[in-house]
């Protein structure tokens, strides 16, 4: 089984996906301040940049409690050939970014993704601006620092202000106060914490068998033995509807004899359990997010 030691790492950067000023460029920057964000493309990117050892880490959006998850990401997780060996869960906080300069009573025009324009969506029905979709955040805040117009503005992260020399006209504008991302940290190797280490989650996908009662027959065994399953979901692979992959976390570590006994009783009823990693828990869990206001 993996072991907890991880391995010597060739860069010591991590990678992300987006630009500069990203929301997942601030969650590397909260976690490891010490280490270099590498941007990429798009998430296929990022976890080549790991393979190549243009990077040690990657950080991966999952899910959001507002836009819920991340599209694709779990068709892609599989397959990425990474582990993950850490999570963290990140406080959102949109701010209204403009050129300097620039008001509130001028502005027409708020730039930013889909998923953060919805989040804004009171505030932005307040000002009467225009809501225009991009493919990012930091992409946004980049391009109304570009052109310079007082009339448009972006809503992005206060880090993207930084990075393209914007002004916040106002800041915590999303809607929801519990607006959080989860995020996913990945490597090359996976690093098992110890089984008696504290809250450790374990993330895994599995295929059951296309027979009636296949799902209800395969999960029954985290039941009776106690183990708490915190996430389940499914989506259709192979291009047709009749076979489905789930991806779930659940609470407790593969050696323990709980957990032990609950992926015997999977593995019976299912097929292609591939576990995903194994990892310390965020305090999150427990208590919340940190107050990461900017």
């Amino acid at each position: 089984m993996p072991q907890s030691a991880p391995t010597a790492d060739r860069s010591p950067r991590i990678a992300f996906q987006g630009v500069a000023g990203a929301y997942s460029d601030l969650a590397c920057r909260h976690v490891f301040p010490d280490r270099a964000t590498l941007p990429c493309d798009s998430f296929e990117d990022t976890f080549a940049s790991v393979h190549e050892g243009r990077a040690a880490l990657a950080m991966i959006p999952v899910d959001n409690s507002v836009a819920g998850r991340v599209a694709d990401i779990h068709r892609l997780l599989p397959n990425s050939g990474l582990a993950i060996v850490g999570e963290h869960f990140q406080r959102v906080n949109h701010h209204l970014l403009a050129p300097k300069g620039a008001t509130l009573t001028g502005l027409r025009e708020a730039h930013s993704h889909v998923h953060a324009l919805s989040q804004c969506r009171d505030f932005i029905r307040e000002l009467g601006l225009k809501a225009v979709v991009h493919a990012d955040t930091a992409g946004a805040a980049a391009m109304v620092a570009e052109r310079g117009d007082p009339r448009i503005a972006a809503i992005a992260s206060s880090l993207a202000g930084e990075i393209y020399g914007l002004e916040s006209l106002r800041a915590n504008i999303e809607d929801a106060e519990h607006n959080t991302t989860r995020f996913l940290i990945m490597a090359r190797e996976a690093r098992w914490p110890a089984p008696d280490s504290g809250l450790v989650i374990s993330s895994f996908v599995f295929r059951v068998r296309n027979v009636p009662a296949a799902l209800y027959k395969a999960l029954g065994g985290f039941a009776t033995n106690g183990v708490n399953m915190t996430k389940l979901e499914s989506y259709l692979v192979g291009g047709n509807f009749v076979a489905a992959q789930f991806y779930a976390d659940i609470e407790g570590h593969p050696e323990s004899r709980p957990v032990k006994l609950a992926l015997e009783e999977l593995r019976f009823f299912s097929h292609e359990v591939k576990i995903l990693g194994v990892y310390p828990g965020h305090p999150f869990r427990l208590s919340g997010p940190p107050d990461e206001s900017d």
